[in-house]
């Protein structure tokens, strides 16, 4: 019968890829049990979005089957995801992820509904807040016509598609228009963070109105957020805008996360062609001038269109196209991202407390 030491040893020679520490160091190892031949255990990882699940879960498998003596593995696959440092400012969010670009237009709105619900896919916690307020689409994107309740310490965000959302545009009417000055955008950021009952969420997902200005500064200066994902098309126009967003972000100290180029290429229905119709490559080529991580790209389609006009985002309504697969790949690239920074800033801290 193997040991509990030589099956750790065992699993301490799988790598996480992104972390790149083993899954033992990481402490991803739980509840490990032994039983004659039978070996049990659970690998807690840091999302249930890891888009190295399933690889991890096969070498854990092959690496404690090669012990002498086991002939069962039994692998549990759970996660829990890690709070970024000081989110927990708001009670029970773990995670503040912003969606911003420079240029209207370039289809942020769809990217950040699409990636909630790709995230609240997998199995994570997530809401989704609609802080453009001078364009309030997500309404629209997600299917909610009804207005949120009253609840006993501040606003119940209304639910679509596993996702908990709040938008000023659930408080306007179709002839009515926001015309704020900053201090009361200011208001609704405060009102929107700290006046809605979010309840327990991994992830909560920004959409923020298009440049840099009183809504973008509000937020980075009262919370301390994860990290930012800037949404760009490929031609030069909109990444030079784009690239202004990377530079607030980075003058206020928020990190970015990475880089999703929407509208990447087209595939024609009929004949199968690829065309480039706004360039392609371009987010990729810009985050690695700027550093950053490219997260992906995603088509010009039509279904994504349609989709998002009826309410029901293209990774509910057609999971297994190619438009919907590109997004739950971004969001997997986004939950790792999240992880990685979330788990290098415990080392840090720890580092700090140690000496």
């Amino acid at each position: 019968m193997a040991t509990e030491e030589q099956v750790l040893k065992a699993l301490g020679r799988v790598q996480d890829p992104d972390l790149h520490r083993d899954i033992v160091t990481l402490g991803f190892v739980k509840d490990l049990r032994i039983c004659d031949s039978a070996v049990a255990f659970t690998i807690e990882l840091t999302t249930p979005a890891c888009p190295v699940k399933e690889r991890l879960k096969a070498e854990a498998e092959a690496a404690v089957r090669s012990l002498p003596g086991v002939e069962q593995v039994n692998i549990k696959m759970t996660a829990q995801v890690r709070p970024s440092s000081g989110a927990l400012m708001i009670p029970g969010i773990r995670n503040v992820i912003p969606v911003a670009l420079g240029k209207r237009g370039v289809g942020k709105s769809t990217v950040s509904a699409n990636l909630a619900v790709a995230l609240a896919q997998s199995g994570a916690a997530v809401g989704l807040m609609d802080a453009d307020v001078y364009g309030p689409s997500i309404p629209m994107i997600m299917g909610i016509t009804d207005t949120p309740a009253a609840g006993s310490q501040g606003i119940l965000p209304l639910e679509a598609h596993g996702v908990k959302v709040i938008s000023m545009g659930f408080f306007l009417r179709p002839d009515q228009a926001v015309v704020w000055r900053g201090p009361m955008l200011s208001k609704m950021i405060d009102q929107f963070l700290g006046g809605v009952e979010w309840g327990e969420l991994d992830y909560l997902v920004v959409d923020l109105p298009p440049g840099t200005g009183d809504i973008q500064l509000s937020l980075c200066q009262k919370i301390p957020l994860t990290g930012s994902v800037i949404v760009s098309t490929p031609q030069d126009v909109a990444l030079n805008v784009a690239e202004k967003a990377v530079i607030m972000f980075n003058q206020l100290k928020s990190p970015i996360l990475g880089l999703v180029e929407n509208m990447s290429y087209f595939i024609c229905p009929h004949c199968g062609e690829r065309e480039d119709i706004f360039d392609s490559g371009g987010a990729e080529r810009a985050s690695t001038r700027l550093g950053v991580p490219y997260l992906g790209g995603i088509p010009l389609a039509t279904n994504i269109r349609k989709t998002s006009d009826s309410g029901s985002p293209i990774v509910v309504a057609d999971p297994d196209s190619p438009s919907a697969q590109a997004f739950q790949t971004i969001a997997r690239n986004l939950a790792a991202q999240i992880s990685i920074r979330n788990v290098e800033d415990e080392e840090r801290q720890l580092v700090k407390i140690t000496f």
